[in-house]
């Protein structure tokens, strides 16, 4: 059922709102998750006449996508820097940062989250934040239902592997089972 009138969006903004700014915030900075909402609505109604009939997964395949493209501009600025910032002298005179301080903060989730890759991180996200169903987060990734379920399988094996038996009995980590 196609959106037609603005009474029609003004329902689907209403019912999404809250889930796609949570959605947003987990995962963009902080200055960017209105402009990051507000493009995906606007998206939402240049295309109103396309949305499925249920708009949740593809409101947050559309902020992904928005949060993708920002973050491409941004490594490009950061590459430019770093070029820029970079000479003979100072890549010489660079220390190389004591790994055994990570060694300890591996046995804590957020080491072991933060060390896994943007990919298994989303992937995650989608099934305990979101709690998006195997076929709604395929949705949102732009993959089959059975693609998404191997990548969840991979991806909590992968967190498994960097947590402690202790840290994997921890009530928080069920995910990983």
């Amino acid at each position: 059922m196609p959106i037609q009138t603005e009474a029609q969006f003004t329902e689907v903004y209403r019912a999404h709102y809250e889930d796609l700014s949570r959605f947003v915030r987990r995962r963009a900075h902080p200055m960017n998750v209105d402009d990051i909402v507000g493009e995906t609505f606007l998206t939402a109604w240049r295309r109103r006449s396309e949305l499925p009939e249920d708009p949740r997964p593809w409101l947050f395949r559309t902020a992904r996508n928005a949060m993708l493209n920002a973050q491409r501009g941004m490594r490009r600025r950061s590459a430019l820097e770093v070029h820029i910032q970079q000479s003979p002298d100072t890549a010489a005179s660079r220390v190389t940062p004591d790994v055994s301080d990570q060694v300890d903060s591996r046995l804590e989730l957020g080491a072991a989250w933060q060390e896994l890759t943007p990919t298994d991180q989303e992937v995650l996200a989608l099934h305990v934040w979101e709690e998006l169903s195997a076929r709604d987060a395929a949705k949102v990734l732009g993959c089959t239902r059975a693609a998404y379920a191997m990548r969840l399988t991979r991806a909590k094996r992968r967190l498994a592997a960097r947590l402690t038996a202790d840290t994997a009995l921890s009530p928080a980590l069920a995910l990983t089972r």
